[in-house]
């Protein structure tokens, strides 16, 4: 189970996700336009460039702040890149953690 900050984080992050357009793209199963973020956490992610990383903390954060870093295979490296301060880079990371 989360402690109590990090489901706050997590409830936090779900609201900004929505507010900034997360969602539009990463829907509950994966669409034409982005792979879902549902079962992302601690998953193996095959890369465009032939490597394959943990969903981890570090791999999601990487993706949010720099999104051409870790081109998911198969996508193409359409996600813009959002100025986030480092608090809504964590409410986001945890609110993925918290999607499994």
């Amino acid at each position: 189970m989360l402690a109590a900050c990090s489901v706050d984080l997590a409830v936090e992050g779900a609201a900004l996700a929505k507010d900034i357009g997360c969602l539009s793209c990463h829907t509950e199963v994966s669409n034409d336009l982005a792979p879902t973020l549902n079962g992302l956490w601690e998953s193996q992610v095959p890369l465009a460039d032939g490597t394959t990383v943990v969903a981890d903390a570090e791999y999601v954060r990487r993706a949010i702040v720099n999104p051409p870093s870790d081109v998911v295979a198969g996508w193409d490296a359409t996600m813009p890149a959002f100025y986030l301060d480092q608090e809504e880079v964590d409410q986001l990371v945890e609110y993925v953690r918290s999607l499994g």
